[in-house]
């Protein structure tokens, strides 16, 4: 006798039959759905929807649990089929498999977009220039791969994505982006995923960036940043002070004090300060000119309020667009406060020392403030050179009006 209903209504007898083509074309849909089962192939069977809707079932008992596993389609995937992947499953089960807890666990496994975000959410707290990256990876790799289960991503599948990326440098950036995502999961102990598949993806050749600011271009850009509101102003200051333009971005009057900028090299959230970028703390000398920007601007805390190096950037493009000349970066500006810096003779030491280009160790504790007066002369010097080429006539030297204590 059948068992009854949960809601207690008396339930029919299994309808068992030996299914065939004929019988299942003129199967019709009824008022609650209902399972048709073979009686040729144990454990498999076809379920009616109100809707007419069909779908292939093998059913099985695990640990005394019965388990409803969806094979296909009826109408998408034929008996004959239907009924070899109802064998194969109850073959599995035989075996002390349990085919529906395996495909749970297969669904479970991150999509290479949601493995994408729980990385984000990590180099957030621990690499502070995450947001070029993740900016990659949504504009090259998500497009692609956001649905694809992350451990069926190949090397092959590397490989075609980034033989599409024109540019030599953005592909190179995008596997480095890629393969961070993948080495970061390797060690979450994600189902499936155990090796990177950026591993052995060969990158592009380049060659070396070494563009700087010539001088007969230092009048027009500086000219050009007089028009670019407030990122104008602090891409002046990366010009003046030679420092990193993340850095620049997040100058605070909090850490100026007598013509000096200390900058610390860990992160305060209070402050929003990132630190610096290799974490050491810098003391860096303000030049006239940068005093005098700092003072105009007339503010307490961040000096150049929402200034974002992406929007430093952007204006950069633009004006290389408008001046028609080769391409040119925030960065670049650092790197001609550098060459500067050399190209007046005071040497690669010095530009490293006052650019925070350091391999640390306990004497850079130390050295904090033994070369104080020698750099101040660097940069004033350099300050000099620099509007020299903006302005041949002497140079109006204009006194800090605003000292913050730290």
């Amino acid at each position: 006798m059948a068992r009854p209903r949960r809601d207690k209504t008396p339930s029919t007898a299994p309808n068992k039959q030996r299914l065939s083509h004929f019988a299942v074309k003129n199967l019709q849909p009824r008022e609650r759905p209902y399972t048709v089962w073979d009686s040729l192939q144990r454990g498999f069977a076809i379920v009616v929807q109100p809707s007419g809707h069909t779908a292939w079932k093998a059913v099985y008992s695990h640990h005394g649990r019965p388990r409803w596993y969806h094979i296909a389609d009826a109408s998408k995937v034929g008996l004959a089929d239907a009924r070899k992947l109802a064998a194969r499953i109850m073959l599995q089960v035989a075996g002390g498999s349990d085919p529906q807890a395996a495909r749970r666990a297969e669904r479970s496994a991150d999509s290479f977009e949601e493995l994408a975000t729980r990385y984000r959410k990590y180099s957030e707290r621990k690499n502070k220039s995450w947001k070029q990256a993740d900016a990659l990876v949504r504009k090259h790799l998500l497009p692609r791969w956001a649905k694809l289960p992350a451990p069926d991503i190949t090397r092959t599948d590397v490989k075609a994505l980034i033989a599409s990326i024109d540019a030599p440098i953005t592909a190179n950036q995008v596997l480095a982006s890629a393969s961070a995502i993948f080495s970061w999961a390797n060690k979450q102990d994600i189902p499936g995923l155990t090796v990177n598949p950026c591993h052995g993806v060969e990158r592009n050749k380049t060659t070396r960036r070494e563009r700087v600011l010539s001088d007969n271009e230092v009048p027009l850009f500086w000219s050009a940043f007089d028009a670019a509101g407030l990122e104008g102003v602090a891409l002046k200051a990366i010009l003046l002070c030679g420092q990193r333009p993340g850095e620049i971005a997040n100058m605070r009057t909090e850490h100026i004090e007598s013509n000096w900028w200390s900058m610390p090299g860990g992160v305060i959230p209070a402050l929003n300060w990132p630190g610096t970028k290799n974490g050491q703390s810098h003391r860096v000398f303000l030049p006239a000119p940068l005093q005098q920007i700092i003072a105009d601007m007339d503010t307490t805390g961040r000096v150049f309020a929402d200034v974002a190096t992406d929007q430093m950037s952007k204006v950069m493009r633009a004006i290389c667009k408008q001046l028609n000349v080769a391409r040119l970066t925030p960065h670049d500006l650092r790197r001609t406060h550098g060459s500067t810096i050399t190209g007046l003779g005071f040497g690669r030491d010095a530009m490293n020392r006052i650019q925070n280009h350091r391999e640390g160790g306990i004497a850079d504790v130390y050295d904090q403030h033994q070369y104080a007066e020698e750099n101040q002369r660097i940069m004033e010097a350099v300050a000099a050179k620099i509007f020299s080429l903006i302005n041949p006539s002497p140079l109006n030297v204009l006194p800090f009006q605003k000292a913050v204590s730290a």
